[in-house]
């Protein structure tokens, strides 16, 4: 079964799993996991960050690094689209009392600095403080522009405020962009990093930021149940990933341009070539039963999952030329058998 859904499905490579078999394991509550110790480690000097914290995935991560750096009653700048706002279940509010303070996003999934400043509060009872303005890289398969990013760092120095990022696929655009992982995060107070997506690992994610941070993280981790014991079996399945994983991005871009060059464009389904920069090739869809598209696809070997009038094919590491051809072909013939 070929499976599109998402790079999230991946499974671990042999190599992989040798790894994760030798792996040396403590009781990491006690900080006894050599894997995991290694592993964070490495991981805050390879990006560029004072520690690392290896927690389970990347909303884990991401809601440690906004309660960790937030008060109740402070609000975090983000995107309406944004993962850690609207894909979240809304565990800053709901588990840190921080207000989201949601805004537009701009053509490339990112925030202009103006549109940031714009919902800034003032030094007033009546308002949550303004405490974080956080992106997502990559936004729905989309690069963020380098100097957008640079307009935000810049307005966070002048206001006083916590630039985070949400890095689930930051070296997707790490390789799309041509840079050193470390350069792409540079402008970042904190980042969450997911491993278990392009990169292939099976479980975790990283926060990466100051050791000030990522202590009061630690604590934090441990108070939401999310504290490991002989976690180093995850933890070295990860870092084979970062240090194995990262060049077949590459090829993870290259077959989704494929995929898109061979599926049929028609007033059914049209693709959309400005998205069109990594893993992902996101469809349109017109006058389309996509309960029926489904099971036809699944019937002839192909998983995928539209949802309403859009659909979101994704690349990952498990899949070949030919699985990505023989895909093609699948919706060509699903989509012309609803037709007909």
């Amino acid at each position: 079964m070929i499976d599109l859904r998402s790079d999230t499905v991946t499974r671990p490579t042999e190599a992989m799993r040798k790894v994760m078999a030798t792996a040396e394991v403590g009781d990491d509550i006690y900080g006894d996991d050599p894997s995991i110790n290694r592993l964070e480690a490495w991981a805050a000097e390879r990006h560029g960050f004072e520690a690392a914290l290896f927690a389970t995935s990347g909303t884990q991560t991401n809601l440690l690094g906004l309660i960790a750096q937030c008060q109740r009653g402070d609000e975090y700048i983000v995107g309406l689209e944004a993962h850690t706002y609207k894909y979240e279940g809304g565990g800053a509010a709901v588990l840190g009392s921080i207000q989201p303070q949601p805004i537009p996003m701009n053509a490339f999934g990112g925030l202009d600095a103006d549109a940031v400043e714009a919902v800034i509060k003032p030094e007033d009872p009546h308002f949550a403080r303004s405490k974080l303005v956080t992106v997502e890289n990559t936004q729905h398969g989309r690069v963020l522009p380098q100097t957008q990013i640079d307009d935000l760092r810049a307005l966070c120095q002048r206001r006083g405020l916590i630039f985070h990022l949400d890095g689930a696929r930051a070296y997707n655009a790490a390789v799309k962009l041509d840079i050193d992982i470390a350069d792409l995060l540079q402008p970042f107070d904190s980042a969450s990093i997911c491993l278990s997506k392009g990169l292939g690992a099976p479980v975790g994610s990283l926060l990466l930021g100051s050791a000030a941070m990522i202590k009061e993280a630690r604590k934090w981790r441990k108070m939401l149940g999310g504290g490991w014991r002989q976690g180093g079996i995850l933890a070295a399945a990860a870092h084979h990933a970062l240090e194995h994983h990262v060049e077949l991005l590459q090829q993870d871009h290259e077959h989704a341009v494929l995929l898109a060059s061979l599926l049929d464009e028609s007033a059914a389904l049209r693709i959309n070539q400005g998205w069109l920069q990594t893993n992902m090739v996101w469809c349109e869809l017109s006058d389309v039963d996509t309960d029926k598209l489904t099971a036809l696809a699944k019937e002839a070997g192909l998983l995928i999952s539209p949802r309403g009038n859009s659909m979101r094919l994704v690349t990952h590491l498990n899949l070949t030329r030919s699985d990505i051809e023989r895909s093609a072909q699948i919706i060509n013939q699903s989509m012309h058998a609803l037709a007909s």
